[in-house]
């Protein structure tokens, strides 16, 4: 009564399983290692957030790619902001995501040399066309405190970097295009302000990144896993089935004959060998 695997039906049915099976167990693995990189992620950042900050020239100079074990560090910086060349990044979500834009200003050292600083977020312009409405950076010389960030990339961010914006208004946190600007030497990446907080609280300084949750991601690796183990135990619940049904089936039929071959007076003993037969 097993016959019945060796169908097109059964035999598709079997394949299907014998491929689902490892590709299951692939993707649980591709969400635990997700689930390993958040924790580490975590851990990273509740490190680089914890640590006593340090100048920003001992960790970045003009051209330096801030690598990802120094996201977050905290660092100081003391100079004094070029309002002129300050300028707004686009389409930037509060902290309770509402959209505006953030206010980048370059602060010059006293050697010259300069770093953006990510002062915090505004509210948009109704009009996209308008600068918007800005807070003016503290004068004269000043020491703040900050978090280290890279230079951002349409490929990490997913963030378009559109041309012809109006004057003072870009998409993307680009050191190497603030040197070209402002014709002088910029530190790699850029300072995310978080001392000293506005008297007013604007612009609104951006907050600590999340670094306690740990996502589904482990979650869903043991469900992938889960359905691994299913997936052999309901094809063997469907091959019972199936081989329930056609002996459910033929009974009815060896039944049905019996039933026909009576009313016709043939032996019941006939039935059950060969129709037409005898036993």
């Amino acid at each position: 009564m097993y016959r019945f695997l060796l169908s097109r039906q059964w035999v598709i049915l079997t394949l299907l399983a014998l491929v689902l099976m490892p590709v299951m167990v692939e993707l649980g693995f591709w969400q635990y290692h997700r689930h390993e990189h958040r924790v580490e992620q975590n851990g990273l950042i509740e490190d680089n957030l914890r640590a006593e900050p340090v100048p920003v020239t001992e960790l970045t100079s003009p051209g330096h790619t801030v690598p990802r074990s120094d996201y977050w560090r905290r660092t100081t910086v003391t100079g004094t902001f070029d309002a002129k060349h300050e300028v707004v990044v686009r389409r930037r979500t509060s902290a309770d995501e509402r959209i505006g834009v953030l206010v980048l200003t370059p602060l010059v050292l006293p050697d010259g040399r300069a770093v953006l600083v990510n002062r915090g977020w505004v509210p948009a312009a109704p009009d996209q066309m308008t600068y918007p409405e800005v807070p003016p950076a503290p004068k004269g010389r000043v020491t703040i405190t900050g978090r280290l960030k890279a230079d951002e990339t349409t490929g990490a961010s997913g963030i378009k970097d559109l041309k012809g914006l109006p004057p003072r208004q870009v998409m993307l946190i680009d050191s190497g295009q603030a040197a070209r600007t402002l014709g002088r030497p910029v530190l790699g990446g850029y300072v995310e302000q978080t001392a000293p907080t506005p008297a007013d609280g604007r612009p609104e300084q951006i907050p600590e990144p999340d670094h306690d949750s740990i996502g589904p991601h482990m979650a869903y690796a043991v469900q992938w896993w889960l359905f691994v183990a299913a997936v052999p135990v309901g094809w063997v619940v469907l091959v019972r089935r199936e081989r329930r049904d056609r002996l459910a089936a033929a009974a009815a039929e060896a039944a049905a004959a019996a039933e026909a071959g009576g009313a016709d007076g043939e032996r019941p003993e006939a039935v059950a060998g060969t129709p037409g037969t005898a036993s």
